[in-house]
């Protein structure tokens, strides 16, 4: 939604369409190989801060998008290069991960919970302000609830990613009321909670004006920090 025009110069962006609801926030984990040094957010901080510059290798979806705009964020935080490699889906990325041919990945936590679950990642921190609710045991001794935010275990930097509806550009008041009447009767589904409780999400949901003002915000949050990381079309 930010990246892509920000990225490539397309000409048009989300203000071309019709915002109708955020329907949940979808979070990003910093993950290590369950035999990492790493024990803790800050371990991994301090190591990167520490490496040679480029030393350290981060797996990722995709070039100039959210898993290598953390990457950027956390090379910020820590005055330090991180060579990024992209693949081409959050699988492969844990896949390598799993194979100790990358030291980090951001994964999201569905692309990444069948691996920690056999023991073979670490979640470090969620990129998120506050920790994630959810308390079922997925492992022999943690649920996403005892994965703590970035920030608080020593990593200054947090971001998440919209999963939201829009409609073309022009829809009526009315059509718009009719979705967002038609996702508050979806988001009090069973199936949805299971949903939102198996990709871990953030469950906050916006429409109408504050819809429209969180967009508006994160779409110069993404300008700043991809400038900063160079990724806007020139």
């Amino acid at each position: 939604l930010f990246t892509t025009p920000l990225a490539t110069g397309v000409p048009f962006n989300w203000r071309d369409l019709t915002p109708v609801q955020m329907l949940a926030l979808d979070q990003f984990v910093l993950w290590v190989n369950a035999d990492s040094p790493h024990k803790t957010a800050k371990d991994y901080f301090d190591a990167v801060k520490a490496a040679p510059p480029n030393s350290m290798k981060m797996g990722g979806t995709g070039s100039k998008q959210e898993d290598q705009i953390i990457t950027a964020m956390i090379e910020k935080a820590a005055g330090k290069k991180i060579t990024y490699i992209p693949f081409k889906g959050g699988g492969d990325v844990a896949v390598q991960l799993v194979g100790n041919h990358i030291n980090s990945t951001v994964n999201n936590p569905i692309e990444a919970e069948s691996h920690w679950r056999a023991g073979k990642l670490r979640a470090l921190c969620v990129f998120d302000k506050a920790p994630m609710p959810y308390r079922t045991k997925l492992t022999t001794t943690q649920a996403w609830a005892d994965v703590p935010t970035c920030a608080s275990a020593g990593l200054p930097v947090d971001y998440v990613m919209l999963r939201g509806i829009f409609m073309p550009p022009g829809a009526t008041p009315d059509q718009v009321a009719f979705y967002n009447e038609l996702f508050k009767k979806v988001r009090a589904l069973p199936e949805w909670k299971d949903f939102m409780d198996k990709g871990a999400f953030n469950t906050t949901a916006l429409s109408g004006a504050e819809f429209v003002d969180w967009l508006g915000k994160n779409e110069q949050m993404h300008r700043v920090l991809m400038k900063d990381a160079g990724f806007l079309a020139q």
